[in-house]
């Protein structure tokens, strides 16, 4: 019945509606990322155009994108991997990193060019001269995620799709830039559609000789006729069915290369009619603007960068010095004075608020108060709906602090485009509103796209409850003068009313009873025992014997109650114990078999996990607590230590891994070591730019300073794999590096902005979900960023100092 009515409609006065629907807030950070991934690999492209000046050019290295991403799919699909926010994430994050590979490729394939190669020795060259390099980089960038498997806590739950998305891109990257884009590099054939057809390109699509075919079969007849009719008429039949069948297979073959050639020729003149209007409009501005760009770069590759760097070679050590010892410094005193936090919030424009008022208050009083509070946020421009439920169904699954005076109310805004600045606003209205009623605690959450414990949790624990809740009470009264927290509260709340009964265990041995047999008396007597049972058919109903309810309808009828069955003379219960009303405890929390009281609080806005865990500590450092008791901050700062820890041991381990890659493909430990300088370089730019946009360390940036060790390093590698190829070539050490730098500082300057402008929308995104993914990609950006800047300044003058061994020019 109850599903025909639905079916049929509603009865009149009820409705539904929908409160809360994560899949919204879902779907729009995926279309955020879409989004951000799209205009990420837009900038990318448009640096490669200028950089190279040529639309083939792009046009080849551009290809890598797509079918990168494309090529992803398939091992996701395997391995189980669904498209959601975080493997999403990974591919906008690596939209930048997908050209590298192709750039570095394609820059040594027309540099070999220019050298007076054709384009198939170039392209041959050109990949053996860097071949090598583009794997290790890639090889070191990939490497940095194998450690992810001993990240434990959060860290290492939400990662692990992105880690896998960003392996399996990148070497999708690799084989699409040392095989699929020297084959297109070698090709001589332009890529633009008004060119003239050649001749073999004509007779393709209007060569139809099917005529031919038939004559050549009739004279074929007549030879074989003139010797044997009967033998000519026997092969002339299938002959014919063949002339026939391929007669229908070239007709259809002229109807599609007819409808095809005027399809490309109705392309073909809307190409030139836009390329006519846009040669008289746009295309000279741009013409003029790449020409000022490519002279400027060609300046800065030919004259400024080798001139600048002859003259820091002539100081080396002074040079790596006065990078170095300012970067510790620095770099040191920032982090020290950074914030840490676990995971970033994310803002949906929705959010909770529990609410206690005292013990004691009915169902009715609390979903009363309620309809003040409801009424008070009706009237917000804010807030779009409210729901509120008061009380709670004790035979459904509660917390034990919950009961007839608790209520919960959930509160939903109205898009706006800033959720956090509408939750913040509408939060410190409903504080100022509730702060000023008397005798109510409440705490506001927010709906979690991970599960976590409170940001703030105190474990207050001691075994006395009457103790532990007085000195709960004062913890949580000085927590409450604290700038850095709000919503504190206390899980030791005010317990319901009982009567309590406490034996005179002399006395009872006076009377000659013992106090199990009084105890098992008076809960006979009080709650009653089942005696037999009452069949009904097949119902077993229970007969439970006790006293009449008038007999301990208060507490001075329980005095009269006879503790001793079978004594001649009545012994009243006042006789041998006291009877008192009195509050029992709300709850009674173990934590590792302790007797515990937690406190709780929200972060207050802009104040990191680690300063109010720090303000909390100094707090209670100074209060004082009875021998047997002792406090913990536990909740998200544990967890935060659990995985920053992981982390640290997963960067170490990140670094390691590279160096070992690295020393594998230079057959040298000096090398890798000189490379290694521009990790420490890259970690600056990022304590330095988060310090400066007040970003506090979390999950997030951690994971993104392990990709940079990976990420950062490449250039150093190519820089570093030319500097030795030239010493082979007979090359000194300091006209090698300084060769090498001219030559390089183009693919360098290329693949960071590619990486860096890929990233940009990221980074700066204001859609759902841009807390979480926003700290990883500014990390990124600024560590790649300064570590480029340095790296072409240090990684030189490290080189020197290091490697002073001669090497024997090679004589191939």
């Amino acid at each position: 019945a109850g599903m025909t009515g639905i079916a049929g409609g509603l009865p009149d006065g009820l409705g539904m509606t929908i409160l809360s629907d994560q899949s919204v807030f879902i779907k729009n950070s995926l279309d955020e990322v879409k989004a951000a991934a799209m205009t990420g690999g837009l900038l990318a492209i448009l640096v490669l155009l200028i950089f190279l000046r040529s639309f083939k050019s792009t046009v080849i290295v551009g290809l890598s994108i797509p079918i990168s991403i494309l090529a992803t799919f398939a091992p996701m699909n395997l391995l189980g991997v669904s498209l959601n926010i975080m493997s999403l994430g990974g591919l906008a994050l690596g939209i930048g990193m997908l050209v590298d590979n192709s750039i570095v490729v394609l820059e040594s394939i027309f540099r070999c060019h220019e050298e007076g190669d054709d384009m198939v020795n170039a392209t041959i060259r050109g990949v053996h001269e860097v071949g090598g390099a583009v794997t290790a980089s890639t090889m070191t960038t990939i490497a940095v995620f194998f450690p992810i498997v001993f990240v434990k806590g959060v860290a290492g739950q939400i990662f692990g799709d992105m880690a896998l998305t960003i392996v399996f891109s990148l070497l999708a990257s690799l084989g699409v830039a040392l095989v699929f884009i020297p084959m297109l590099a070698s090709r001589s054939v332009g890529l633009s559609l008004d060119e003239e057809d050649s001749n073999e390109e004509k007779n393709l699509w209007w060569d139809f000789s099917f005529v031919d075919r038939f004559k050549t079969y009739w004279a074929n007849f007549n030879k074989i006729k003139e010797s044997n009719l009967l033998f000519g008429i026997l092969v002339f039949i299938p002959l014919m069915v063949i002339a026939l069948l391929m007669l229908v297979f070239d007709l259809f073959w002229f109807i599609f290369a007819t409808a095809f050639k005027l399809l490309l020729a109705g392309i073909t003149w809307l190409i030139k009619i836009v390329n006519l209007i846009l040669s008289k409009t746009i295309v000279p501005v741009i013409n003029w603007l790449l020409e000022k760009m490519n002279i400027w770069i060609q300046k800065l590759s030919q004259e400024i960068y080798p001139a600048f760097l002859r003259k820091v070679l002539t100081n080396p050590a002074q040079v790596t010095a006065g990078v170095f010892i300012p970067a510790i410094l620095i770099g040191g005193f920032v982090f020290s004075g950074m914030g840490a936090t676990l995971i970033p919030e994310v803002h949906q424009g929705e959010f909770n608020v529990n609410i206690t008022f005292p013990v004691g208050s009915p169902v009715e009083r609390t979903a009363g108060n309620l309809s003040v509070l409801e009424d008070f946020l009706a009237n917000d421009e804010l807030v779009a709906k409210v729901a509120s439920v008061a009380g709670t169904d004790k035979s459904a699954s509660s917390l034990a602090d919950e009961g007839e005076n608790t209520a919960k109310v959930t509160i939903r805004l109205k898009p706006t485009g800033n959720n956090e600045l509408a939750e913040e606003t509408v939060i410190y209205k409903v504080r100022d509103f509730l702060d000023n009623i008397p005798g109510v605690q409440y705490k506001i959450s927010r709906p979690v796209l991970f599960s976590f414990k409170s940001p703030v949790e105190v474990q207050i624990r001691g075994y006395n409850l009457k103790e532990l809740r007085r000195y709960s009470d004062l913890i949580r009264d000085e927590l409450k003068n604290l700038s850095e927290i709000r919503d504190v509260k206390s899980s030791l709340q005010s317990g319901n009313p009982e009567i309590q009964i406490k034996f005179n265990r002399a006395r009872i041995a006076a009377y000659g009873l013992n106090v199990q047999d009084v105890a098992a008396t008076v809960r006979t007597k009080v709650r009653g025992d089942v005696a037999t049972e009452f069949k009904d058919r097949d119902r077993k109903i229970d007969i439970r014997v006790k006293v009449k309810e008038k007999d301990k309808a208060s507490v001075a009828a329980l005095k009269r109650l006879r503790i001793n069955r079978q004594g001649e003379v009545s012994i009243p219960l006042e006789t041998v114990a006291s009877i008192v009303l009195d509050e029992g405890p709300s709850q009674i929390r173990r934590e590792s078999q302790q007797r515990t009281a937690l406190i709780t609080a929200n972060l207050s806005p802009k104040i990191s996990l680690s300063e109010a865990s720090s303000a909390i500590s100094k707090t209670l450092a100074a209060f004082v607590l009875p021998p047997e008791m002792y406090w913990q901050i536990s909740g998200q700062n544990k967890e935060m230590e659990t995985s920053m820890n992981s982390l640290y041991l997963a960067l170490a381990l990140a670094i390691f891994l590279v160096y070992i890659v690295m020393a594998s493909q230079f057959e040298s430990f000096i090398h890798p070591f000189v490379i290694i300088f521009s990790i420490p370089l890259a970690f600056l730019g990022v304590v330095v730019f988060l310090y400066l946009l007040n970003i506090p360390l979390s999950v997030m940036v951690f994971l993104g300073m392990i990709m940079l060790a990976g990420i950062v390093v490449n250039n150093a590698i190519v820089l570093v794999d030319y500097i030795n190829q030239l010493r082979e070539r007979g090359l000194d050490r300091i006209t090698a590096v300084i060769t090498a730098g001219q030559a390089r500082l183009r693919p360098i300057l290329m693949t960071t902005l590619t990486t860096v402008l890929g990233l940009m929308p990221m980074a700066i995104g204001f859609g759902d979900g841009s807390e979480i993914r926003a700290p990883m990609a500014i990390t990124v950006i600024a560590g790649l960023t300064v570590s480029t800047l340095l790296t072409l300044i240090v990684i030189p003058t490290v080189y020197l100092l290091f490697d002073k061994k001669e090497v024997k020019p090679n004589e191939a």
